[in-house]
């Protein structure tokens, strides 16, 4: 799906569900060589404030790409920057709803600025912004 940069509006949003999975973690540690034993050790992680093995934020952060890459501004945006700030961390089996919201165009460069959160039920696990160049058609 595209949502063309001269279709965008301040106030348009998208949102995706992911249920986190235990593949879903063993595979993000595999491509990002993040091993830390808080993902992957059950037992080691009964030992931190988490109680449990939790997701990687970065695996959750990536969340927010699919969204911008596939429903808004969708097939072709480029990103040009992220912020995050990781409010509250994501377990396994838990899911996350990631929304992005348009809160700036710039039509001299078809940017798009997006503020982008994950979501487990009402609470934010993660909130930032994203700062993309939206497909055009002209």
């Amino acid at each position: 799906m595209t949502v063309y940069f001269e279709d965008l509006a301040v106030g348009q949003s998208a949102e995706a569900g992911k249920t986190i999975t235990e593949a879903d973690v063993l595979l993000f540690s595999a491509v990002s060589g993040d091993n830390n034993p808080v993902h992957l050790d059950e037992l080691y992680a009964a030992s931190t404030p988490f109680e449990t093995r939790i997701a990687h934020g970065m695996l959750t952060a990536s969340l927010i790409s699919g969204v911008i890459g596939t429903r808004l501004p969708g097939y072709g945006t480029i990103y040009l920057s992220q912020s995050t700030r990781f409010k509250a961390p994501v377990r396994i089996g838990q899911t996350v709803t990631t929304r992005v919201t348009v809160t700036e165009l710039i039509p001299e460069k078809k940017r798009v600025r997006l503020t982008t959160e994950c979501l487990i039920g009402d609470k934010v696990v993660l909130e930032g912004e994203s700062l993309v160049i939206a497909p055009s058609r002209g």
